[in-house]
């Protein structure tokens, strides 16, 4: 199926909005020592987190917020690592494991806005685009796999993505880092989409073509 892909612009941003949810916050005061979290004003959680955060060493306030996001995943060990690292590296944009980097982005950028930059600073990208079928197929709702397919002709030989995976840009066959790689994607009509990812997958100097034809085919499941 040919569409046409076309990127009306790509935002850099330091946080993605909305991400931590009020219950969030609330349970993450309350790992501070902030009891009375639930009974603040909702638009005051932000803050009070910045200010709980910030009476805490770096590095243990960093391992209280990987706890709450990685406990199932990550043994302490590998909670300290990751929390000693994150003072000194982009951790986020490093982490082998791709599927936990978009998580790890929301717990640096926390404690980065906490600590008033004792960690490094990352970014992220909010690339607003659209994807349209040139013949039938119009309802169909792209997933990660395919919108990154579909990227590929805009992209420079010298994005990362590229890089790391190209057979599976190019070919016809499974994508499943494309879930780790790309954190959010929403569309509202299955052709005007928004996706967030991390400036380190997809920037604006990856872009050689604002307009430009792909070809989505079939996936071919590896024997």
């Amino acid at each position: 199926m040919n569409y046409l892909t076309r990127i009306k612009r790509i935002d850099t941003v330091n946080e993605v909005e909305g991400y931590w949810s009020d219950d969030d916050l609330i349970q993450l005061l309350d790992r501070f020592n902030y009891p009375d979290g639930a009974t603040a004003e909702k638009k005051n959680l932000p803050e009070l987190l910045e200010m709980a955060i910030s009476d805490y060493e770096p590095s243990e306030a960093a391992e209280i917020v990987l706890l709450y996001k990685f406990s199932e995943e990550l043994n302490e060990g590998q909670i300290q690592q990751i929390a000693h690292n994150m003072l000194i590296d982009k951790v986020c944009e490093e982490y082998p494991e791709i599927q936990m980097q978009g998580r790890l982005f929301h717990v640096n950028q926390l404690l980065f806005k906490a600590y008033n930059g004792k960690f490094p600073n990352a970014k992220a990208s909010v690339v607003h685009f659209s994807m349209a079928a040139e013949e039938g197929d119009g309802g169909k709702i792209l997933t990660k796999e395919n919108v990154l397919k579909l990227l590929n002709n805009g992209l420079s030989d010298r994005n990362l993505i590229k890089r790391l995976f190209n057979d599976q840009m190019m070919k016809n066959i499974p994508f499943p880092e494309a879930e780790g790689i790309i954190w959010e994607l929403n569309t509202n009509d299955t052709i005007n989409y928004t996706l967030v990812t991390s400036e380190n997958w997809i920037n604006n100097e990856d872009l050689i073509s604002l307009e430009f034809d792909s070809v989505l085919g079939e996936i071919v499941e590896e024997v």
